[in-house]
């Protein structure tokens, strides 16, 4: 059986660099494995180092399911436009509207919060997953069940004056997408995203599936431990019903990068929802230097380099996918695990450096824009 430290596939050349960053991160950051994708002008690039399965050792490869976390807030936003682009609903609709009675109290008012403040995480709404307490008392979770769970806590802050991450925004989305069009989410994501792309390793699980399908990278978890010590969990089966809209789908690195090339190029939305998708609010207390659209981030680098994607965390698998905003230079990474060592406190900096490597190269030919 293989047990190569790193594997890469080259179309086009020019990213030993990225190579090094993953081989790296293995080697020096702990991690069990990693994955990444470039797709740009010269064609897709692979690259892997470490292993999808640390009992076997086998490597990881290029077409390794893997859960996304919170890019799937980007699908389902993708999904919502489009329902406004049919004019179905606007961006200025309440929730009350459409969810009557499901956003009272401890300071929440459906009549207040518009579509677009679920969309960039301006409603107040308090995000249930600060509520872990909440999320291990049952089996499964309906989306009511997680709504119910935030409006135990207080609002945030009234919405429309400020900002804050809320899983809870999606989750709405989500009963937002399903009372439109009278259909499960996992239909209309299928319909208008995974089929017409041809994104073969991307899905919605159902309710209480805990499977991953094969081939897919373990998943491994520190339970978000600072010690170096701590015991690794296999998380590789994970009833992901708490995290639906918010952050429950499978995907690959192939199928995210072309996701991201089709809709940051416009052939997904119409152009007045492009703009809406793209419209930035400051973002406080999350990722540093970025600005938050509709279920997409705009990311500033080191470097000065600008870069538009979303990055997803779940027990065990963390996840980038980012590029230029037209969308020809895309790069998407994940790792099977939630910990970083060494020169990196978490996987977002080995995430970090794997695109500043990228876009340096790429804002060299002319690929990158700011």
């Amino acid at each position: 059986m293989e047990d190569a430290t790193s594997v890469a596939h080259t179309r086009g050349g020019g990213h030993e660099s990225a190579q090094r960053v993953l081989d790296r991160a293995v080697r020096e950051g702990g991690v069990p494995g990693i994955v990444a994708q470039v797709r740009d002008r010269g064609g897709n690039w692979y690259g892997t180092a470490g292993d999808a399965d640390t009992r076997t050792r086998r490597v990881r490869g290029h077409d390794d399911r893997f859960r996304i976390g919170s890019i799937t807030k980007t699908f389902v936003a993708a999904v919502l436009l489009q329902l406004v682009g049919e004019r179905r609903l606007t961006p200025r609709d309440t929730v009350e509207q459409w969810l009557p009675g499901v956003l009272r109290g401890n300071g929440h008012d459906g009549t207040t919060i518009t579509v677009r403040q679920l969309l960039d995480h301006t409603s107040g709404i308090y995000s249930y997953t600060h509520d872990q307490a909440a999320l291990s008392k049952q089996e499964t979770y309906t989306p009511a069940d997680l709504v119910g769970i935030a409006l135990s806590h207080p609002a945030d802050f009234p919405a429309g004056t400020g900002w804050a991450y809320s899983n809870t925004n999606y989750i709405v989305v989500g009963m937002l997408i399903e009372r439109v069009t009278g259909r499960t989410l996992a239909e209309e994501l299928a319909d208008r995203v995974v089929r017409p792309l041809g994104l073969k390793g991307t899905s919605l699980p159902p309710p209480a599936d805990r499977s991953l399908p094969k081939p897919h990278a373990h998943h491994y978890t520190k339970l978000f431990s600072p010690d170096p010590d701590a015991p690794v969990h296999d998380v590789t089966e994970l009833e992901a019903s708490p995290y639906w809209a918010a952050g429950g789908m499978i995907s690959t690195v192939d199928d995210l990068t072309k996701f991201f090339s089709a809709l940051l190029g416009g052939r997904l939305l119409r152009p007045e929802q492009q703009r809406d998708l793209l419209t930035m609010v400051p973002t406080r207390d999350w990722l540093p230097r970025t600005t938050y659209g509709a279920g997409i981030s705009r990311l500033l680098l080191p470097s000065g380099t600008a870069v538009w994607g979303m990055g997803g965390a779940l027990f065990g698998s963390w996840s980038y996918v980012y590029g230029t905003r037209d969308g020809t230079h895309m790069l998407a990474v994940n790792i099977n695990a939630d910990w970083a060592t060494g020169h990196w406190e978490d996987p977002i900096g080995i995430f970090d450096d794997l695109l500043e490597t990228e876009f340096s190269y790429g804002c060299a030919l002319g690929f990158a824009s700011a």
